[in-house]
């Protein structure tokens, strides 16, 4: 089964303090949306989706980050203050 999602901006760089938003596209018919955020040489959990609904989140994703996932849109990760 193919597990591949379009990330749009593939990367994104932002100055401290910003908002800073991204989407994600789950193939057709995927009904789970995960996000991670890539912490030195590590990833690191922030929240599951699971159609369209907050399923589990992090404390850190709580504080800094809101994400929503609209039925036949893409899915958003917003980062409220970005930090180095």
């Amino acid at each position: 089964m193919d597990t591949e999602v379009t990330q749009s901006p593939s990367h994104l760089v932002k100055g401290k303090g910003q908002k800073a938003k991204m989407d994600c596209v789950p193939m057709r018919g995927h009904a789970s949306v995960y996000w991670y955020r890539n912490k030195l040489e590590a990833f690191e959990f922030l929240v599951y989706l699971w159609n369209g609904k907050i399923t589990e989140d992090t404390d850190m994703f709580k504080q800094r980050f809101s994400a929503e996932c609209p039925q036949n849109s893409p899915c958003s990760l917003e980062i409220n203050s970005t930090e180095a």
